[in-house]
């Protein structure tokens, strides 16, 4: 049980407190995000950034791996208190529910196969009914491709690493997804693949709450405020993003 003493208004934030728990919806596959390890044990920046939080409200963590495709229908049916799954704040996901100012600021980019090399310089080289692009269902990633580049024919998976494959095998010629997937997965596969690293989009990855509660809403924003200003989150990005040898023990 947290040992804060409660005098807050808003309901998420009071139950928390009271019940000395806080519930973060994720979907485990989003690397460097959320993962499992060989153990089977979730782990990832999301999850540490998690721990961090939980230990600063005064409270326990439990991780709720929810599928990608239900997670803010969980969220909002109270089966978790937050989401933090590398979700992108969209106007379309924001009319259901509430998002806390970005933590990470990301962007769509390519993993092209190594066969088109020196033919394939720029995302939009890639509008062609040659080629094939794979990416994730239900994602801003697809939104990116349908709109950016609707010559090319499509291939739709229901996680990342089976998408990033068939492009790897030669069955595709092009993944695309946010950034910082790509970037940190990049090296795993260099001997086959190339990285456009320019971001052709904005997403803003946010803390997803249920609407209706500006107190939980307002202490998120200024977890995030602090966490970056004193260093801490800093430390965990070079963590997860740029030392990055992580990946050793994934399953």
């Amino acid at each position: 049980m947290s040992n804060i003493e409660v005098a807050y208004t808003g309901q998420a934030l009071d139950k928390i407190l009271k019940n000395g728990v806080l519930r973060v919806g994720v979907d485990a596959g989003y690397i460097p995000f959320v993962m499992k390890d060989k153990k089977g044990e979730l782990i990832g920046f999301d999850i540490d950034f998690s721990k961090l939080m939980s230990k600063n409200l005064g409270v326990e963590l439990k991780v709720v791996n929810i599928p990608w495709d239900i997670i803010i229908d969980e969220l909002m049916a109270d089966q978790c208190d937050i989401v933090m799954a590398g979700i992108t704040t969209t106007l379309e996901r924001n009319l259901k529910v509430n998002f806390t100012d970005p933590y990470i600021v990301a962007g769509q980019t390519a993993l092209v196969n190594k066969k088109l090399e020196g033919s394939i310089n720029d995302f939009r080289d890639l509008n062609s009914v040659n080629y094939i692009i794979t990416t994730k269902s239900g994602v801003t990633a697809l939104d990116a491709v349908t709109n950016f580049l609707p010559r090319a024919k499509i291939k739709i998976f229901d996680n990342e690493i089976t998408a990033i494959m068939d492009v790897v095998e030669g069955r595709a010629d092009a993944f695309i997804y946010d950034s910082p997937f790509n970037i940190v997965l990049y090296p795993r596969y260099r001997d086959k693949l190339f990285l456009l690293d320019k971001p052709f989009t904005y997403e803003p990855l946010s803390i997803a709450l249920n609407q209706g509660d500006p107190d939980f809403l307002n202490w998120l924003n200024n977890f995030i405020r602090i966490v970056k200003g004193d260093g801490t989150f800093e430390a965990l990005y070079n963590k997860w993003f740029v030392v990055a040898r992580w990946w050793e023990n994934v399953e």
